[in-house]
């Protein structure tokens, strides 16, 4: 037998040559994919810290001020604006921090206190008086003016009396110098029902809001005593507040818990005048150019209050455990 030398085909080197190409453009392939994800994955990148640089704007506008807003002559704006409570937005912590902060600013030249509220804690409404009192003599040239824009009532009156001057719009409702307590009884339901109530205390008084016990009329005097005396309270503080300006000997109504309209409130000395915050601004303080120095919390701190604490709050007050409201 001879052993015989056969040439490779041509077949076969065509198809190397073929695989070759096949894996080199695979490879090229590979590489442009790598390269286009790596150029959309740095645009996605700038495109969220984009976002999230306008989001932080959105938030929080003060950053957008600086220094150089607040240097020149304003007129300071605070809102005083929904419930009058602790941890609420018209908190006595938030108004007066806001007050501090536009009293103390170089540029303020008046402050107005932009209120739109049914009022709410006499003793919230009653903080924020007495400061505003007090940081009125520690700056004399510095005069705080209460615009009522929708409504100013009750504690958000309590607050207003303690401005040198109060101005509202001709529909805007004013006073509610008055203050309540609500409840509800089911002492009757329960007894249809078959349902016991069962109250362990100490002290002999210290279940008398239990809207599902009896009332015991020298509970319902006592607690009556007391909202009477919350109301003296706010009475003095209205007097003091807005003094012979008040019509109140003509007009005794005035501290019956009754609402007004801005045109009557004039008439009757609750306010002093028809006008608007820019028009105060302009036309009385002579500085029309606002800053708002109004405390405000975090988005998230607004939603949290609204799921949690403010519907605890809502509920107690219902139940009738919460304390005497200005209205």
């Amino acid at each position: 037998m001879s052993d015989e030398w056969k040439a490779p085909s041509s077949s076969s080197g065509n198809d190397d040559q073929k695989s070759w190409k096949l894996l080199e453009r695979t490879l090229q392939a590979g590489i442009q994919e790598q390269r286009r994800a790596r150029r959309w994955g740095i645009f996605f990148k700038f495109l969220t810290f984009t976002y999230l640089l306008v989001v932080l704007a959105v938030l929080f506008p003060a950053f957008e001020l600086g220094d150089s807003a607040v240097e020149t002559r304003h007129t300071a704006v605070i809102d005083v604006r929904g419930v009058i409570a602790d941890e609420e937005a018209a908190s006595a912590d938030n108004i007066i921090g806001a007050l501090r902060e536009a009293f103390e600013d170089e540029g303020t030249r008046g402050i107005v206190l932009r209120i739109n509220s049914p009022g709410g804690s006499p003793v919230q409404s009653g903080y924020i008086y007495d400061e505003i009192r007090r940081l009125r003599g520690e700056y004399p040239d510095i005069k705080v003016y209460a615009v009522v824009t929708d409504l100013g009532a009750s504690g958000a009156y309590y607050i207003a009396s303690a401005a040198d001057e109060i101005y509202a719009n001709k529909s805007s409702l004013v006073g509610s110098i008055g203050v309540t307590a609500a409840t509800f009884g089911f002492v009757e339901a329960m007894d249809k029902l078959g349902v016991e109530r069962r109250v362990y205390t100490s002290g002999e008084h210290k279940a008398f809001l239990d809207p599902f016990q009896p009332q015991k009329p020298e509970e319902t005097q006592f607690w009556q005593n007391v909202l009477e005396t919350t109301h003296r309270q706010f009475i003095e503080a209205v007097k003091q507040g807005r003094g012979e300006r008040l019509q109140f000997e003509q007009h005794p109504e005035l501290f019956s818990g009754l609402v007004w309209s801005g045109e009557q409130a004039l008439e009757l000395g609750l306010v002093d005048g028809l006008a608007s915050t820019g028009e105060v601004a302009r036309r009385i303080i002579g500085a029309p150019e606002t800053v708002d120095f109004t405390i405000k919390g975090s988005p998230l701190e607004r939603l949290s209050k609204e799921l949690g604490a403010s519907v605890a709050d809502r509920l107690a007050m219902w139940m009738g455990l919460s304390g005497p409201t200005l209205k």
